[in-house]
């Protein structure tokens, strides 16, 4: 077979050889079967044996037990499992037995939900019963909207349009929520952060519909393995949950290799680029045989690994036509031609982002390659489980760039094959967050005094709206009285109550709008002067108008980017923990305020500093939650200011790098804030602090996994490469004259610490 030949290559040849951390087998593994439950209508029987079911995997049978109990229901499973079936059947044999119920599937992106609909409409053709199956999107035609609305059995749709298209129209979709029996959400460890907490409240509003209308749907959720699927799923609908986590599919043999590229400058901890040494791996297993896939972080990397695969494949191997994109942007009948000639073999490799990451077939692949650490280990198994998904062998690359996270992941594998992986966070009653759907529910339903919204109380928030003019309180209720469409104005994704419009002005009679960018981010990325790239193209920031929250732009050709420099202070507002005497950790609710002074202009490939301009905006303040350590005083008394500095700077980059590995986050997510001597806590103190308004539950969690955070952060700067500090630890090399010795002195700090942590315990 091409696959263990290239395998035994890759042991053969030093070249890859040397650069291989860890080589993990996991075993192969049997189906755990079950007979199809003698209760299941007949007609869904013969459907499953006609397409080759004959029995189901044990979570699939336990699934379905549990949906016809009455549970709500989660399932947790790995990718590839047959999760679709613990949904599939359970709903299809309710709406069979009660032709009027109606049923609602929620998935996170458009392309699984046009996937998952083949597949369920497969079934039901299957069945040959009389069953309407609609997606429901942004792209559904007008005339089609009313046929979904009034004769639709299942409606598939995603949580945004459920948001601003299906709740506040609740009145012409009175004939679903009058008999809503369940209620389906896939891909359930996506919905976290901000964007979790916002479906938790548009959860909210669907229950308050749907009992408005006297129905009580059941839940069943599907989703990869996640520390807190419980927590997470009961947080989401505010009810109890039954947990099916055993995994009864099969599965065939799977190699996980750690790559890490080649140092080239030890000194400074620096590695041959993770894009190359993607490259090279993806083009010697296509070369093989091997059918890969490739993923990339962003899509400008996935763009330049294509280019450089298809440029290093023979022209014999058709590289244009058999190694293709796939990432958002592209449009739906591409993706879907894209996704066909995967399934059909056609299609040799494809490079993509994490848009296949999600649970959209694309047949059987033989090897995966991750350029960089994905983030969390959830998101790391669901890309790795995109190969391997027929019997035998199968491999997935985890090829690491320079990044402190990676380097950490790379060098402890037992971290990812041993520990649990990450918890999903999420905090409904984020303040910002739940006033927004306050106002989308008063829209949809009045408030009447007493009543709830899940389990938050919202009178004093209702109140509130009172005063500004956007309800009307009147004889125990509270109506809506304002011209506004409350729910066109939130965008589920963000915190923030408004985001920047970018428009293109290169043509003055014509302008567009190409993108937008939320209010906290804005000041960083299209300042005036800025050069702002989207999909590739370079555009130079006119003006930035912060009033009008606009930023005009024209396309340029130059050959720099820009990078602004944040001020950030923090002052601690209130402090939640109680703290033993002596104790390093503490958490509580901060105020951050955060101002760009300057950018500097950096020049492409070479990073060269071109020269620097200044900023003029106004400070920008959020407040938000944090977790905080202090180093005593009796650690630091004789060190020098400069030395304190250096280690404090370089505690604060290794504790923000690592901390996202507990956190189920992207590093973008949380602020980290270092200061010698803090006037809150009088010690050398570092913050990270949710970059959230309100906060989603990181700071506190972090709180918690303190001795391990600090426990990871002191072995991953012993066991650095690097000679006396580098981008990969503390963040700063040995040239550095503000932070010196910063991997000396913050390596002895990370140790003292750890003897504190000894003698509290």
């Amino acid at each position: 077979m091409a696959l263990d030949a290239f395998l035994e290559r890759l042991k053969r040849e030093e070249r890859w050889s040397s650069c291989i951390t860890d080589w993990h087998t996991i075993p192969a593994m049997e189906a755990d079967l079950r007979p199809l439950p003698e209760n299941l209508d007949p007609r869904l029987v013969a459907a499953l044996k006609h397409r080759g079911v004959e029995q189901l995997y044990s979570h699939q049978a336990d699934a379905y037990e549990s949906a016809r109990s009455g549970n709500n229901t989660v399932v947790v499973t790995p990718t590839a499992s047959g999760k679709t079936l613990c949904y599939n059947l359970p709903v299809l044999d309710r709406l069979l037995a009660e032709p009027d119920a109606r049923a609602m599937f929620l998935f996170p992106t458009k392309a699984l939900a046009q996937d998952q609909y083949v597949g369920l409409q497969a079934l039901i053709e299957a069945a040959d019963v009389d069953l309407k199956t609609y997606p429901y999107d942004g792209d559904t035609p007008a005339a089609e909207r009313r046929l979904i609305r009034q004769a639709g059995h299942i409606v598939i749709t995603n949580p945004d349009m459920l948001h601003s298209g299906i709740l506040p129209h609740h009145t012409k979709w009175h004939e679903l929520f009058e008999k809503l029996r369940f209620v389906v959400i896939d891909e359930m460890h996506g919905y976290r952060g901000v964007f979790g907490s916002h479906v938790a409240n548009v959860i909210r509003r669907l229950k308050r519909i749907c009992k408005h209308y006297g129905s009580e749907p059941q839940f069943i959720l599907a989703s990869a393995t996640i520390a807190n699927p419980a927590e997470l799923a009961e947080k989401l609908i505010e009810a109890p949950v039954q947990v099916i986590a055993r995994n009864g599919a099969p599965r065939g043999e799977r190699q996980f290799i750690f790559y890490n590229p080649p140092v080239v400058n030890r000194a400074l901890g620096i590695r041959r680029s993770v894009v190359l040494e993607a490259s090279g791996l993806a083009s010697e297993l296509l070369r093989a045989g091997v059918h890969t896939i490739v993923f990339a972080r962003a899509r400008t990397t996935a763009e330049v690994l294509l280019t450089y695969l298809r440029e290093s494949l023979p022209k014999r191997l058709g590289a244009a036509e058999s190694i293709r994109g796939y990432r958002g942007g592209y449009l739906p009948q591409q993706r879907r031609d894209i996704e066909a000639g995967l399934r059909d073999g056609r299609i040799k490799g494809v490079v993509s982002t994490n848009a296949l990451e999600l649970g959209v077939d694309i047949g059987g692949l033989d090897a995966a390659i991750m350029t960089g650490y994905p983030g969390t280990v959830a998101s790391t198994w669901q890309q790795a489980g995109r190969a391997g998904r027929r019997e035998g062998v199968s491999v997935a690359f985890l090829v690491a760039s320079s990044s402190p996270l990676d380097q950490f992941i790379i060098n402890h594998p037992e971290y990812f094959f041993e520990g649990t992986p990450e918890s999903g966070l999420i905090n409904p009653d984020n303040l910002l967050v739940l006033v927004e759907h306050i106002k989308c529910g008063a829209f949809e339903l009045p408030f009447k005094t007493g009543d709830s919204f899940g389990s938050y109380q919202p009178a004093d928030a209702l109140d509130y709206l009172a005063e500004i003019g956007m309800l009307h309180f009147s004889d125990d209720t509270w109506y809506w009285m304002a011209d506004s469409y409350p729910a066109e104005e939130i965008s589920l994704r963000t915190a923030a109550r408004e985001n920047v419009v970018i428009i293109d002005r290169s043509q003055p009679d014509r302008p567009r709008v190409i993108g937008e960018v939320d209010t906290f981010s804005a000041p960083m990325l299209v300042h005036t002067n800025a050069i702002y790239i989207h999909d590739g193209q370079q555009y130079h920031v006119e003006e930035l108008d912060w009033e009008e929250k606009k930023a005009y732009i024209h396309p340029v050709s130059v050959e720099h980017y820009t990078d602004a420099s944040l001020a950030v202070r923090v002052e601690v507002i209130e402090q939640f923990s109680e703290g033993e005497p002596g104790d390093s950790r503490q958490h509580g609710e901060v105020l951050v305020a955060s101002i760009v002074t300057q950018f500097k202009k950096i020049r492409m490939h070479t990073h060269e500093n071109l020269g620097w301009g200044k900023v003029h905006l106004p400070e920008m303040q959020m407040h938000t939650s944090a977790y905080w350590t202090s180093i005593p005083a009796a650690m630091t008394q004789g060190v020098p200011d400069a030395r304190l500095h250096g280690a404090v700077t370089g505690l604060a980059n290794v504790l923000g790098n690592i901390a996202p590995i507990y956190l189920m986050c992207d590093p973008r997510d949380i602020g980290v804030y270092a200061q010698a001597k803090s006037p809150f806590t009088g010690r050398a103190t570092v913050f990270i602090y949710d970059k959230v308004p309100g906060g989603v539950g990181f700071s506190e969690r972090l709180y918690d996994v303190h001795e391990l955070l600090l426990k990871a952060a002191r072995e991953h700067v012993r066991d650095c490469p690097c000679e006396d500090g580098c981008p990969s630890c503390v963040g700063v090399g040995p040239s550095d004259e503000r932070t010196p010795f910063a991997k000396e002195t913050t390596g002895k700090l990370l140790d003292m610490l750890a003897v504190l942590n000894q003698s509290l315990a």
